[in-house]
């Protein structure tokens, strides 16, 4: 969940009421965010430098650390925080945002070129027109931005902002893609200008820029926005041109998104000039900008219309569990930023007709509107119910099979493990003498770290590198864990599948082959499974396998109704090797959901 930070005094100011730190955590929790912390500037600072602590200057700021939901973008700032609070608390109505009635040809234009479709190929844009910064106005404007980049940009992925003081740009704009070589400008908070290759060369040393590189980097041609007399206004997703950078004393913003994702572009750009359109001449009004493509299509944005949701009531309060009279859910709506009015249908159901506002972009289904309803009518006043069917919250029954097994392996003297789901690409194959055969293991997109480059489908490398870190231990170390591993399936919507298993590792002097094997009796006796002859589909046999993480000879198969379930086995001394493990070990792993 994300966290803002404002400073106390100015929120209280623009609320217009003080409270107790008591009385703001309640009207917190009534309005259905937290409040995470309350500390100070030079708190913050020190904790990030890991400084010991000082005493507290009596004058300093209070910063109250916000806890808000992950989807309510329009409260990543204090300017949306506040007038979110106003119109709950009843001080203020629902503004009507508006966007400037003017002709086509009169606005402003942005040109996109076709050689952006193979990159970044979407732009929105639009225009806040006499706005008034000062301090305070231009860090939330900034941290706003930021907060976005985090959370529904996805670290500038799907979304990259960027704002210019239009009075510094000329229009019409463009928007090109261009060969690193042939881009020259000077960025932000720089002196000298840079080609586009030299400076993602030189942004690899910068600690908040060099996370963003890889996103462009690797491209032949990276995306440009210029104004018409070529002067750049920044290189998506990366940095913008110092020529047109905001100041305290810009007026007139302009605002550009460049994205991978055209819906997610509409929602960044929305929230931006809602929330600060409240700072222009004429509050909450926008100035549209006309993008128009290769192909002679064109789009106007921002699109701030309202859109209509017609919710039954019956819907509402079945939900909630609360039998709640039309009127107090309009009214409840009506302080959660949702215009709401009763409408009777023709069969006489009684219906609330939502007008949902360009700030509430996570308001997408019924679900959502009773949500709203229950937060503003308070949680606290639900009562609790039993669920009047005795089929309701039985357990999963691979859950309880799960448990059984889990129960079972812990009385045998094993001691359960937990490890990590994700791995590096080389601990799930070639520390196991095993090669990717292109068609199992789900890779991860531009991993954070090489630790965590591919979704686990086997969980012998946790297990491993448990007794790799735990190696001076007291032997004997017996080991397991049940959990899921991940395998690619064409057949499931998401081109993966996640497999239920349960893994153990036997660790002394001698190999303990014997240990293990007994282990997989004693689990096929508990569930029920008979020992047969091989070929016979009613039990369970073993047979040789020639698995390349195992010692050859030492190793077999689980074959279970005609299926092979799991292999067992000595540890291949080279793989013990790699995960630096210098005792013999055996190992098992099979599938529980082979058992339902």
């Amino acid at each position: 969940m994300p966290t803002v930070s404002v400073g106390r005094d100015r929120l209280f100011a623009a609320l217009g009421k003080s409270y107790t730190q008591e009385e703001f955590e309640e009207l917190c929790f009534d309005f259905g965010i937290e409040l995470d912390d309350v500390t100070t500037e030079k708190a913050i600072i020190r904790k990030e430098k890991h400084l010991e602590n000082e005493e507290e200057e009596g004058d300093e700021e209070v910063i109250y650390k916000i806890e808000v939901s992950a989807n309510r973008y329009d409260l990543l700032c204090l300017e949306g925080l506040v007038q979110a609070l106003r119109i709950f608390i009843g001080s203020d109505k629902i503004p009507e945002y508006r966007v400037v009635d003017i002709p086509i040809k009169s606005m402003l234009k942005m040109h996109v070129k076709p050689e952006t479709s193979s990159i970044r190929p979407f732009i929105v844009c639009a225009v806040l027109r006499g706005i008034t910064f000062d301090e305070a106005r231009y860090n939330s404007f900034i941290d706003l931005q930021d907060r976005l980049h985090q959370n529904i940009c996805r670290r500038r992925t799907l979304v990259a902002i960027g704002t210019h003081d239009l009075d510094t740009i000329q229009g019409p704009f463009t928007y090109e893609a261009l060969s690193p070589s042939e881009i020259n400008f000077v960025p932000l908070k720089q002196a000298k200008s840079f080609r586009a290759d030299e400076l993602m060369e030189f942004y690899k040393s910068d600690m908040k820029l060099k996370k963003f590189l890889h996103i462009i980097e690797n491209s032949p041609v990276y995306p440009v926005i210029y104004d018409s007399n070529r002067t750049v206004l920044s290189l998506p997703p990366i940095i913008n041109g110092a020529h047109s950078a905001i100041t305290l004393k810009t007026k007139n913003v302009f605002i550009e998104c460049t994205a991978t994702d055209l819906t997610k572009a509409k929602i960044v750009l929305n929230t931006m000039v809602t929330m600060f359109s409240v700072y222009c001449r004429r509050k909450f009004e926008v100035e549209p900008v006309e993008v128009v493509y290769a192909n002679d299509k064109s789009y106007i944005y921002p699109d701030l219309s309202v859109f209509h949701m017609d919710v039954p009531l019956s819907y509402i309060t079945h939900s909630i569990g609360v039998a709640l009279e039309a009127n107090e859910v309009t009214s409840s709506l009506n302080k959660m930023q949702l215009h709401a009015e009763k409408s009777i249908s023709r069969d006489g159901h009684c219906n609330i007709i939502v007008s949902v506002p360009p700030t509430r972009s996570d308001v997408l289904h019924a679900c959502d509107v009773m949500e709203d309803v229950a937060i503003a009518y308070g949680f606290n006043r639900v009562p609790k119910t039993k669920p009047a069917s005795l089929t309701l919250g039985r357990q999963q029954p691979l859950n309880q099979i799960s448990d059984l097994i889990r129960m079972e392996v812990a009385m045998t003297g094993f001691t359960e493990v937990l490890t990590w789901i994700l791995c590096s690409y080389k601990e799930n194959f070639s520390m196991l003498n095993r090669t990717d055969d292109k068609k199992t293991a789900v890779i991860i997109g531009n991993p954070r770290s090489s630790d965590f480059e591919v979704v686990r489908s086997s969980i012998m490398p946790g297990i491993l590198k448990t007794v790799g870190h735990n190696k001076d231990h007291p032997k004997p170390l017996k080991i397991f864990e049940v959990g899921d591993v991940v395998v690619l399936d064409e057949n499931k919507d998401v081109g993966a599948t996640n497999r239920r298993q349960l893994a153990a590792l036997y660790c002394n002097s001698k190999s303990g082959f014997e240990v293990i094997h007994g282990l997989v009796d004693r689990i096929m006796e508990v569930v029920g499974i008979p020992f047969v002859p091989v070929g016979d589909s009613t039990g369970y046999y073993i047979r040789p396998s020639h698995e390349p993480e195992f010692f050859p000879g030492r190793q077999a198969s689980i074959i279970f109704k005609g299926k092979q379930i799991g292999t067992f086995g000595i540890v291949h001394p080279e793989v013990l090797t790699k995960f630096d493990i210098p005792d013999p070990c055996s190992f098992v792993e099979l599938s529980i959901e082979a058992f339902l």
